[in-house]
């Protein structure tokens, strides 16, 4: 069910799991806002005077802050020979030791009395000024009055860190997502993605505003059917499931078995059995009404149409029509055991997807107590805790799986990523090796598993064995040329290893070409061309990815990349800002 046409990755902490796309371009390529952040979080080192990367305090930069015992004695000379500036820098270096000492309204008096004193053309010092102002009523949580001082800072000095840093969590607290993701994008660049707390705020900010748009987005969306060629992936998934088995001729219940006349006639009148006659003519959009004439006509095949209705209601990402139809098969406890298992897996990916773990795991739990000799139960179990980073207990559930279906290579192929996964993050090159030396055991015993060959050219990636890797892509596409998602692998590959913008673009137009429901090659293209700078052509790319996503889940992650990459079109038209391109 999830299957090789994306990495596999875990839900571990906050990460949106294909924001690692940024690792599989690898480093020659220079990241940008929305697959850079997470990326580059473990790079950053707090700066000397910073704590993890925070600024609270107030700014002297345009003049040094005096802040010594004797600056007081210094200052007492008549104030009518000083400078308007001085006298501005002497109401600021006052308000710095109230500052300091958390009297944040006599800070603001001498603040707002530097302002007052500073001649206008001094824009610099001017900005500093209105800065630490926007510091002391940031302390008192005046978040109104931190936008507005922050703004006219910014105005004097377009490219000032702190003060765009300082509005952006300002405009945080007053849910302005948009122009605090602008601000936030701004800042990241200026620091060359550097400073881990602005990443964590452009993070967080993404996936809110990710979020809040495909809440509405998704459910008012046109369902819409994937590929042929997603479909025959997605059940050839399961091996123990009865309404993916395709019908033999006259076949009939038990009881029919000595009337083929009467079985004729349960074929001609069945919608479930005219569904699974569509299903092998691929005519998928007649499946879900067919399955429906069963269920309302009373049929003798309700549970199957219920299933049947319910997988393809999943499959067109309508999981509110879904649910009801795999809970009445649940609940059948007359019926057969592999549909109610089937349903389980099926409920419990589904739960996965709305990122509910808990429901997710006990439906898997469910399913394996009640039909425990079910190798799909095991094989879509350890694919969950896959994603759940539970990599020891997957392996125990593939090796079960394995166990009882020996010619299983989608097992045998998964649990030898998983061994790989486990060996890479504990940094084992001896458990390394023998995960690789696994998938060339699975290649030789299964050559014709793509999946084995897409995973393993996945392991050789990370381990920078390009022409390997390369090899690996070029059997999948020979077992199957009309799987667009090994296009966008060998074309991602193709960048990281040569450096080929080219011929990775073709790559990936290809399986555009293939299968123009490919959610996953738009979202690719749409990546690169962020880190190209065509950032309209990256939004169109996204967009196009967000109609097609499968999932609220999955959608709210492309609104991500897209409002990213709508942010730095802002911040380019505003400040002149842009991240480096490829």
């Amino acid at each position: 069910m999830m299957a090789a046409s994306k990495p596999v990755e875990p839900q571990s902490g906050s990460s949106l799991p294909r924001w690692q796309l940024a690792l599989l371009i690898g480093t020659p390529i220079v990241l940008g806002v929305g697959a850079v952040y997470l990326w580059n979080r473990n790079k950053t080192k707090d700066s000397p005077g910073k704590r993890n990367g925070e600024r609270t305090t107030p700014e002297g930069s345009a003049s040094p802050v005096q802040g010594q015992d004797g600056a007081a004695n210094r200052a007492n000379r008549e104030l009518e020979d000083m400078s308007p500036l001085d006298r501005a820098q002497g109401a600021k270096n006052k308000g710095n030791k109230y500052f300091k000492a958390g009297k944040y309204e006599q800070a603001i008096h001498c603040y707002t009395e530097a302002i007052g004193l500073c001649p206008r053309e001094n824009q610099t010092d001017l900005s500093t000024f209105y800065q630490n102002r926007a510091a002391a009523y940031e302390q008192q949580m005046m978040w109104t009055e931190v936008v507005q001082d922050c703004t006219q800072a910014v105005e004097m000095n377009p490219r000032y860190i702190k003060a765009l840093f300082r509005r952006a969590k300002a405009l945080e607290r007053l849910d302005n997502k948009k122009e605090c993701l602008e601000d936030v994008t701004a800042v990241c660049i200026l620091e060359a993605f550097q400073n881990q707390q602005s990443m964590l705020l452009a993070d967080k900010v993404l996936k809110l505003l990710g979020k809040e748009k495909a809440k509405d987005k998704y459910k008012n969306r046109d369902p819409l059917m994937p590929s042929p060629q997603f479909i025959k992936s997605y059940f050839s998934s399961f091996t123990d499931d009865v309404i993916s088995q395709p019908l033999q001729k006259g076949e009939k219940k038990d009881e029919d078995k000595d009337n083929e006349g009467e079985a004729a006639e349960v074929t001609e009148s069945s919608g479930y059995l005219k569904a699974k006659q569509y299903m092998e003519e691929e005519n998928y959009d007649k499946i879900i009404s067919e399955c429906t004439k069963e269920v309302e006509s009373g049929g003798r095949y309700i549970a199957e149409a219920l299933l049947l209705r319910a997988t393809f209601y999943l499959l067109i990402g309508n999981a509110t029509g879904a649910q009801p139809d795999l809970d009445r098969v649940i609940n059948m406890e007359d019926a057969n055991i592999k549909l109610r298992a089937n349903a389980l897996i099926k409920r419990g990916s589904m739960y996965m997807q709305q990122q509910q773990p808990m429901m997710s795991t006990q439906d898997f739990n469910m399913a394996a107590e009640i039909d425990t000799r079910n190798a799909d139960v095991y094989h879509h179990r350890g694919q969950l805790k896959i994603l759940l980073d539970q990599v020891e207990e997957a392996v125990v559930d593939f090796d079960e799986c394995i166990l009882l279906r020996p010619d299983s290579a989608l097992a045998q192929a998964q649990k030898c990523f998983a061994l790989y996964r486990q060996a890479y993050t504990g940094n084992s090159q001896s458990q390394v090796q023998t995960a690789m030396d696994g998938f060339e055991e699975v290649i030789r015993r299964f050559p014709k598993c793509a999946e084995g060959y897409a995973l393993y050219a996945q392991a050789l990636t990370d381990q920078q064995q390009f022409g390997k890797a390369d090899q690996m892509y070029n059997k999948c596409i020979d077992l199957e040329p009309d799987n667009a998602t090994t296009y966008v692998h060998k074309g991602l590959l193709q960048l990281q290893w040569k450096q080929d913008l080219d011929l990775g673009l073709d790559l990936i137009s290809k399986a555009i070409e293939i299968d123009n429901k490919c959610d996953f090659a738009y979202e690719t293209m749409g990546t690169i061309e962020v880190q190209r700078g065509n950032l309209d052509k990256a939004i169109d790319m996204f967009n196009k990815a967000i109609n097609l996503a499968k999932s609220e889940m999955e959608m709210a992650h492309l609104y991500s990349l897209c409002d990213a990459a709508y942010a730095q079109t802002e911040v380019a038209r505003k400040y002149g800002l842009k991240p480096p391109t490829l």
